[in-house]
């Protein structure tokens, strides 16, 4: 599998693999996607919305970080800053990790086959 590979996707190839590609690429989106039959009826699209709204949640994760201790440091305690900035590092840590998911499923479900290189 290639780096980055979810573990709740089954590898291409394997039986049901596109309804678990599917299934995890809805849980990384709002609910409500859940309501348009083109997303479902077109995995490659689901995964273009899918990414589309994890970068979004990545750079909004990436925002919060870099400005929360000035425009919060009068309105909390420096241990809820903190503790807000370790929060927002491993959201962040968690929607790359979705992001690169995205790519490879995405890829997959276009095709591509992943070959290892030495």
């Amino acid at each position: 599998m290639p780096p980055g590979w979810p573990e709740q996707v089954r590898p291409p190839g394997a039986p049901d693999w596109e309804r678990t590609a599917v299934a995890w690429l809805f849980d990384l989106v709002p609910p409500d996607y859940r309501a348009h039959q083109v997303l479902r009826q077109y995995p490659v699209l689901l995964a273009r919305f899918a990414g589309d709204h994890v970068a979004a949640g990545l750079e909004a994760a990436r925002a919060g970080w870099r400005t929360v201790r000035v425009e919060l440091a009068d309105h909390l305690p420096v241990e809820a800053i903190e503790a807000a900035i370790a929060a927002y590092e491993r959201e962040g840590a968690r929607l790359s990790a979705a992001a690169r998911g995205v790519e490879v499923v995405a890829g997959a479900l276009r095709g591509e086959r992943w070959v290892p290189r030495l």
